[in-house]
């Protein structure tokens, strides 16, 4: 009030919510998505349904579909999303795991604020806590080169560990190790892999037992006609961005026929110059063309009588990837094409009973596909996501040449060790890290509730066995016995679990130091 006058600063449309409300407020949306997708960590993990409003299911427990689907509304809710957005883009995976970690570190630091101590305290706590967990887990890291295929394979595999896919876990998880080394190129004695030069293609029928590699291109496209031959061995390959057919002027014209002699001799010029475009192809030793327009009946024709494969109105995206795999270039006319333009592959064929075109055997293809086969859409939408995954870790693995062993054992190490160091700190810091420190206790706890396993008993056998020096020591989740992960090969790059980390405590760094909310709504206009 001023001089008996309200003073108005915010609109009517904006709710306010302050301190402690709007601290507990963001704690509570933390937690809450923390639950929603905590039940769906580890290989015995719990999957969700996931319906949309038109009524669209979705069968999955990969933590980033999962909370995609969520309209979540509360803003620090929208946070934590961002968080496993964040870590599935970086990496991949690991974000059930960021996940429950952001909620952890949350529920901690509101039990801290209870006791009166001050946000800015936590959050220095929680930074000082993330930069020992790093430090902590650059101890923990193993070396893995691209001549480690059976390691890779596992860390492949750890990743499709636990979902609905697992019956073929082994086999996809070789395909896609291959798959990833074949592209992978050396820069600066560093390896660098392009996740686009992997392509991953899907298609209902048969089982997922036949999932294959395809060392070069699967395109969802047909032969444009049947008398062409079903399958081409010792494919030439030209790629044509112009069309095989004839292009109207670029500027108008009119052509004036008053005998029908002039027809018959206009139309059989225009036949004349279609089979010169087919005799070009020929003539370039060419037996297989796609081509990125359409192409004309005559042209058809006549390449089915040459015995060349084509296929028409093939996407650009599929063009350029093509020209990676076939070590091909595109060109736009046909009288263009040279044999270092042309491209070559193992045999280029028609997918029996689906519309698909294999170009497969490439020599040395810097782009490869991994067609996926399943029964229903379900299932081949889940085997997609769990490929997806996977296929991101072990480029992970390959770039930085590192990985760390699962079960809960790194997390259990940075437990102790940084409440070792949080006890040399001193003052309320020390009671901060010391919550950072607990907040990891949650991975290995729900990993043991997910197994059908006391959780407080498995904790204090997990700390007690990484008290006696053994940092590998991780749960089975299978028989519940405290064992070395390593000697277990459970692997995972150790670039999603600083991901998970980092994300995080960084997020909860600034939510928690959120004392005011200004959250303007949406006014409904009047009912005309």
């Amino acid at each position: 009030m001023l001089a008996g006058q309200p003073v108005i600063v915010l609109r009517d449309n904006v709710e306010r919510t302050k301190g402690s409300e709007a601290q507990q407020s963001n704690i509570m949306a933390a937690k809450a998505i923390a639950a929603a997708v905590r039940t769906t960590l580890g290989p015995r993990g719990m999957d969700k349904m996931l319906v949309s409003p038109t009524g669209d299911v979705t069968i999955t427990n990969d933590g980033a579909t999962i909370l995609h689907e969520l309209s979540v509304q509360h803003p620090g809710a929208k946070m934590m999303v961002e968080v496993a957005e964040t870590q599935d883009d970086e990496v991949g995976d690991g974000t059930t795991t960021a996940c429950i970690l952001g909620g952890a570190l949350m529920e901690r630091a509101g039990t801290m604020l209870g006791q009166e101590i001050h946000p800015t305290i936590v959050a220095q706590g929680y930074r000082m806590g993330l930069d020992k967990a790093l430090e902590i887990l650059n101890d923990l890291v193993i070396t893995v080169t691209p001549e480690d295929r059976d390691i890779l394979v596992q860390i492949a595999s750890t990743s499709m560990t636990g979902k609905s896919i697992e019956s073929v876990k082994e086999k996809v998880a070789g395909i896609i190790v291959d798959a990833v080394k074949a592209v992978a190129e050396e820069k600066d004695r560093k390896l660098v892999i392009d996740e686009d030069d992997v392509k991953v293609v899907k298609d209902v029928g048969e089982t997922m037992d036949d999932a294959e590699l395809i060392r070069g291109v699967v395109i969802n496209k047909k032969r444009v006609a049947d008398a062409m031959p079903r399958k081409v061995e010792d494919a030439k390959v030209a790629l044509l961005a112009q069309p095989l057919e004839i292009t109207k002027t670029q500027v108008k014209s009119k052509i004036r026929i008053s005998e029908s002699e002039q027809l018959n001799a206009f139309g059989e010029q225009e036949r004349e110059n279609l089979r010169k475009l087919a005799d070009e192809v020929r003539a370039a030793g060419v037996n297989v063309i796609f081509c990125q327009k359409g192409i004309a009946d005559a042209v058809q024709y006549y390449l089915a009588r040459y015995g060349i494969f084509a296929v028409e109105d093939v996407p650009e995206k599929d063009m350029k990837f093509a020209a990676k795999a076939l070590h091909a270039v595109i060109v736009n006319k046909v009288h263009e094409l040279s044999p270092e333009m042309i491209g070559t592959a193992g045999y280029v064929e028609q997918v029996e009973d689906a519309d698909l075109v294999k170009i497969a055997d490439c020599p040395n293809p810097k782009a490869t596909t991994i067609l996926l086969r399943g029964s229903t859409q379900y299932l081949i939408d889940e085997l997609e996501r769990a490929v997806e995954d996977a296929r991101r870790v072990v480029q992970d693995a390959l770039e930085d040449g590192t990985f760390v062993v699962g079960g809960g054992s790194v997390e259990t190490e940075m437990m102790l060790k940084i409440r070792d160091y949080a006890a040399s700190v001193g003052g309320r810091t020390q009671i901060a890290l010391e919550g950072f420190a607990d907040a990891f206790e949650d991975i290995p706890k729900t990993l043991a509730e997910n197994s059908g396993f006391d959780p407080i008993d498995k904790i204090v056998a997990l700390k007690a066995a990484h008290a006696k020096g053994e940092k590998y020591a991780g749960l089975n989740v299978y028989t519940g016995e405290i064992v070395d992960m390593k000697a277990e090969r459970v692997f995972e790059p150790a670039r999603v679990k600083k991901q998970a980390i980092l994300s995080a405590a960084e997020m909860a760094s600034m939510l928690v130091r959120v004392d005011d909310m200004f959250v303007t709504v949406r006014k409904e206009g009047p009912v005309a």
